[in-house]
């Protein structure tokens, strides 16, 4: 884990290299976490690997914002084989609500789109409780990792 610090006035990214690595710049063989993340599964702004995740993603399965990959899923999805979003921009496969690719998947006229018949769990107060303590223990992990890294 590597956070960014200022350094004669100057703010220095923290860049962490590791296995799994967390930081504002990640490269991670596993994982990477971090606003610029690089590794098999990264999650970040910026996310590069074999499943990226993110505002950004480039990767094999790419799952973002904007998404590109063999397979990507997102916003505005461009995938080399397979590609499903609001925009959906494949060589072969397509679904989404502008599709464009050799083989463009819909539903029936008239009918849902087949995702829409998925089941859905209604989101409750304990769910946002449990949300909301899982984000205030992450924080205070994170603290306690930070404040251990400076002397």
């Amino acid at each position: 884990m590597s956070t960014g610090a200022v350094v004669d006035g100057r703010y220095r990214r923290g860049v962490a290299t590791a296995w799994l690595a967390v930081g504002d710049i990640a490269v991670g063989v596993l994982c990477a976490c971090g606003g610029v993340a690089v590794g098999g599964v990264s999650v970040g702004g910026i996310a590069v690997g074999l499943l990226p995740i993110g505002g950004l993603g480039l990767g094999a399965l790419a799952v973002a914002g904007l998404a590109v990959g063999v397979i990507a899923v997102g916003g505005a999805a461009i995938g080399w084989y397979a590609a499903a979003g609001g925009l959906a921009v494949a060589k072969e496969y397509a679904v989404g609500g502008v599709a464009m690719a050799r083989a463009v998947l819909v539903p029936p006229a008239g009918k849902a789109p087949p995702w829409s018949a998925i089941p859905q769990a209604r989101f409750e107060w304990v769910d946002a409780f449990a949300l909301a303590l899982l984000c205030v223990v992450l924080f205070v992990v994170a603290l306690a990792a930070q404040s251990r890294r400076r002397p």
